[in-house]
């Protein structure tokens, strides 16, 4: 178990009670020494140290308890790590009487100016012996703070309230040399502390909760038996799988020669007899609408067979647009008349390209070309 204090750390704290000075000085001294998460852990090892009465000197026990005060002043009272400790001294009767109305002066509310000014020994000397006598009890102290509510110590089982302190009395009262000096009877106490300090942690001697395994209940006939049945395990085939991918290569090289000059009759027809034996075979062409009206030019018989098989694919509209745009020309008034005698197209796509022939035979010089294009164009006229 990781200790709460390593050596230096413990000289470290000690030195911080080496002397009596103000309070107040004692905790600046204390929140220089110790910062962010060690500073809990010092609280800690106080708190071990105060549970024994022969731990720390009477002044030192003092600062000590002014220690846990100040490290959390802060924050509420209610959000002191170590309110119910410091409660729990206050009310503890065994205790020294000065410690315990040193304790009621720190969570009083506010806090007396004169307090933090004092010294332990000066503060010793002020204590009221009519203040020992009155002295609140343990549940009136408890109320004070909501400490009496079940859930006033959130996290803290009964187990861990119920822990003994890891530091027992030595039964042998003269453990420690009374024939040596003063200085080295403190030098043995130090040393004893540090040891204490770097070998026990924050938590108590709890009781194990113990959680025996429950016994097996014996099998009754009568109760249901959980049954594993095993699957049968079949294998998915892959239809994909070495599939015949020479023809979507051939239709593929076809297309490409296609796009790039006008193809034989034989290699027209064995194009157009791919497409109808597999319709899908139009999907793995490779052809893009950019590249539609190098087709249109080149090959209008197979421009056409590929659109009718798109019909029903959703980016149909790309390749009439492109269609509808590309330069007007007989070739392409041609894929557009199959397509209109073969299928239903969009209103909008006939109107805009027959609004784009009248402009194109308008704009050509040519007499002889400029009727042919307007007999085409007026094959649209009916539909």
């Amino acid at each position: 178990m990781r200790g709460l204090l390593n050596l230096q750390q413990t000289a470290s704290l000690l030195s911080v009670f080496a002397e009596d000075r103000p309070f107040e000085e004692t905790g600046q001294l204390f929140s220089r020494n110790f910062k962010g998460a060690s500073k809990f852990t010092a609280c800690c090892a106080l708190t071990v140290l105060v549970q024994d009465p022969v731990m720390l000197k009477p002044l030192q026990r003092l600062a000590a308890l002014y220690v846990l005060y100040d490290a959390y002043k802060s924050d509420p009272v209610a959000s002191n790590p170590f309110t119910a400790f410091l409660v729990e001294v206050a009310a503890n009767k065994k205790l020294d009487p000065v410690e315990r109305v040193l304790v009621l002066r720190l969570l009083s509310n506010p806090l007396p100016p004169d307090v933090p000014r004092s010294s332990a020994h000066e503060f010793r000397q002020t204590v009221d012996p009519a203040a020992i006598n009155t002295l609140p009890s343990k549940e009136t102290l408890q109320r004070t703070f909501n400490l009496d509510r079940p859930n006033a110590r959130p996290g803290t089982s009964c187990f861990k309230q119920a822990a003994v302190l890891p530091v027992l009395p030595d039964p042998d009262p003269y453990s420690i040399d009374n024939q040596s000096s003063p200085e080295e009877q403190e030098s043995q106490r130090e040393a004893a502390i540090g040891s204490l300090l770097e070998k026990i942690g924050p938590r108590g001697l709890e009781a194990p909760y113990a959680r025996p395994v429950p016994p097996l209940l014996p099998i009754s006939d009568s109760e249901l038996q959980w049954l594993n049945p095993e699957i049968p395990q079949k294998p998915l085939w892959d239809s994909t799988t070495c599939a015949d991918t020479s023809r979507i290569s051939a239709i593929r090289e076809a297309i490409q020669r296609a796009l790039k000059g006008p193809l034989v009759p034989a290699q027209q027809q064995q194009v157009l007899t791919e497409l109808e034996e597999d319709p899908k075979l139009v999907y793995h062409c490779g052809l893009t609408p950019k590249r539609l009206p190098d087709l249109v030019e080149n090959n209008p018989l197979i421009a056409i067979e590929v659109l009718l098989k798109l019909m029903g694919s959703e980016h149909i509209n790309e390749y009439f647009e492109v269609l509808v745009n590309m330069e007007m020309s007989l070739h392409s008034m041609e894929v557009v008349n199959r397509l209109t005698t073969a299928v239903d197209l969009p209103v909008e796509f006939v109107h805009l390209y027959i609004s784009n022939c009248i402009s194109s035979c308008e704009n050509i010089k040519d007499k002889y070309m400029q009727n042919r294009l307007v007999r085409l164009g007026g094959g649209f006229l009916p539909s």
